[in-house]
């Protein structure tokens, strides 16, 4: 069998479920019936289910915490994600595509490799854009990345 590893944007809220009725834990539980701790999830296209508290914790992170990885996961999405140490006001990465640029000549040419692609990171900031954002060895170490709206 192959191996795989999935990525996907979620809401979650923790919930039990109480002989296949889920609850959130908000909500008074009956007592004595057997309670399953867990989160009741909704996935991005309405969909409900839930969640066992162990599966899903092993599964998903909070996006105000998350890894350089998810964060690019993200950013591949379509989402701006950002580290919560950074100074700046309103700054954050996205992804860019279609790139091109203009020449000397006033030529504009559309960057488009056949092997790397169209698309670089933009760091947007108070001094404007900065295309092709590198992120420092503490920016990809940090797992305080999130996303912002």
């Amino acid at each position: 069998m192959k191996q795989y590893i999935g990525t996907k944007i979620i809401q979650a809220e923790p919930a039990y479920r109480v002989d296949g009725k889920v609850f959130v834990k908000a909500n008074i539980v009956p007592c004595g019936v057997h309670i399953e701790d867990g989160y009741k999830v909704v996935y991005p296209d309405g969909y409900e289910s839930w969640s066992p508290k162990d599966v899903f914790e092993a599964a998903y992170r909070e996006t105000s915490g998350m890894s350089f990885g998810l964060a690019i996961e993200a950013a591949k999405m379509g989402k701006k994600i950002a580290r919560a140490g950074w100074n700046g006001k309103n700054q954050y990465v996205e992804l860019a595509y279609c790139i091109s640029y203009k020449n000397n000549a006033s030529e504009i040419v559309n960057v488009n490799h056949c092997n790397i692609g169209n698309k670089a990171l933009a760091f947007v900031g108070t001094s404007g854009v900065q295309m092709g954002w590198l992120a420092s060895q503490a920016d990809m170490l940090a797992d305080d990345w999130r996303i912002v709206e």
